[in-house]
């Protein structure tokens, strides 16, 4: 990874509603031509989760859910929907903290985010929700390599979702899967502008891609759910998003 000058970012602003069985890499390389963005060699294509679950049919009707006893005690503690409680737990590992309206969650992917990933944004009908891929990764691998087998062009893959901080109020822009591209960037050893050798520091590059990203992609109405990320040299190999997980004896918050 080099030194920026120049970053250039493009979200794809003509790729339609996204139904069970579509071909993601397709509806990008469409809209890419359409759009007279194109798909160029090293580019990085971040793609909002909402479009890859949906994509693979993990779309939930709460009408179809029957609450467990345990889900309908949470939901009077956290005045939630016992539906919505139970999906929740299902998607999860374990409870991480819970207060309020709050439940933290551990999904069994590993990551720690509020209510297992399971999100009513973006998704159609009242009455579902959208649940986290099964394997993010795997979903990235998928459609990147379907992109360079349509393009012959070698890009990287980042799927995005939004989460929540421990000590920072809002939501972020977060890499739950990855393809193409190393996630860390790994800075010790080399050297400070004074020459002091560096002894701790990473980089998650592949969150503050999906950070950039989100600037364009935003939460409501905007129909921005793929990204283009252009000029940034990253390091390039198959890696899984686990290497950006911390394990729980180097966690200070849990």
């Amino acid at each position: 990874m080099t030194n920026l000058k120049k970053l250039e970012i493009y979200g794809l602003e003509t790729i339609p509603i996204v139904k069970e069985g579509d071909n993601i890499a397709k509806l990008i390389v469409e809209a890419a031509t359409r759009e007279d963005i194109g798909i160029q060699e090293g580019d990085i294509i971040v793609i909002a989760q909402t479009i890859v679950s949906r994509s693979e049919g993990r779309i939930v009707n709460l009408n179809d859910i029957k609450p467990s006893p345990f889900a309908e005690i949470l939901a009077k503690e956290t005045g939630k929907d016992p539906r919505l409680v139970e999906v929740i737990l299902r998607e999860s590992k374990g409870i991480v903290r819970m207060g309020g309206h709050h439940l933290i969650m551990e999904t069994h992917h590993g990551f720690v985010c509020a209510n297992s990933g399971v999100d009513k944004s973006n998704v159609p009908g009242e009455e579902t929700v959208s649940l986290l891929p099964l394997d993010p990764d795997t979903s990235a691998r998928k459609i990147r390599d379907e992109i360079k087998k349509l393009t012959g062009k070698d890009v990287a893959v980042i799927i995005s979702d939004t989460f929540g901080r421990p000590l920072r109020e809002g939501a972020i822009g977060v890499a739950i899967g990855v393809a193409g591209i190393d996630p860390l960037y790994d800075m010790r050893g080399k050297k400070d502008l004074f020459g002091y050798e560096l002894r701790t520091t990473l980089i998650a590059i592949a969150d503050e891609l999906a950070s950039a990203a989100e600037l364009l992609m935003g939460e409501s109405d905007e129909g921005i759910p793929v990204v283009i990320v252009r000029g940034f040299k990253y390091p390039k190999g198959e890696y899984s998003i686990k290497k950006l997980l911390r394990p729980v004896e180097k966690d200070l918050f849990r």
